[in-house]
């Protein structure tokens, strides 16, 4: 790896590397509570409002002991609401805790509960998790991206996972422009947090525009 570039990705990953599940408080596991507690992040980010107000109502929703798609579909619908308007969610909070319901109950009459197999329905393949992660309420592409891109740091499958805003992020920076060149410049382990941080440094260059 030339210097300049091991420079930009260690100043990269210093300043911005901290993924959205780190933010949102969830310690990323293959288990099905977490990776439950990730889809719900990436409802919550599937909206036009800031990460900062996404991360901070998953973080209220957890605290609310809604960490499972059966607590979350048992939820009375003021419980959802009231987490929401603690993190001042307040824009969407109606249509955001009506996906949250519907899509616990999704998860559970499906995949019973646990996205693992969902992962595994599609064969571990990313384009097809993908596909099957739309299926819930307000995830659209851009969601299905969100997830992917952090899930990868405990479903290897789907490794390297970057989308196209962060590799026109990396060329921006001078960095490789394809998911298997930038994989060559972190260990398999901090992909998502490359991710994160060429994401984060994007929006950062669309806040300072």
């Amino acid at each position: 790896m030339a210097m300049a570039t091991a420079s930009t990705v260690s100043d990269l990953l210093k300043r911005f590397g901290r993924t959205y599940a780190e933010e949102a408080g969830i310690t990323l596991r293959d288990k099905p509570s977490p990776l439950y507690r990730l889809l719900v992040l990436t409802v919550l980010c599937s909206v036009r409002i800031s990460a900062e107000t996404a991360t901070a109502a998953a973080r209220e929703l957890s605290a609310a002991g809604l960490r499972t798609p059966r607590a979350m579909a048992d939820a009375r619908r003021g419980t959802l609401i009231a987490a929401l308007g603690r993190a001042h969610y307040v824009r969407y909070d109606e249509g955001t805790a009506t996906a949250l319901g519907e899509g616990a109950g999704l998860l559970l009459d499906r995949w019973h509960g646990d996205l693992r197999r969902l992962r595994d329905e599609a064969g571990g393949e990313s384009g097809r998790i993908g596909e099957l992660l739309q299926e819930f309420p307000r995830i659209g592409a851009v969601g299905a991206g969100i997830f992917r891109r952090e899930v990868q740091e405990v479903w290897p499958s789907l490794r390297p996972y970057f989308d196209e805003r962060v590799l026109a992020e990396a060329r921006t920076l001078g960095l490789p422009g394809s998911p298997a060149g930038l994989a060559e410049l972190v260990a398999a382990g901090d992909l998502a947090r490359l991710a994160a941080a060429l994401t984060r440094a994007s929006l950062a260059h669309v806040d300072a525009a």
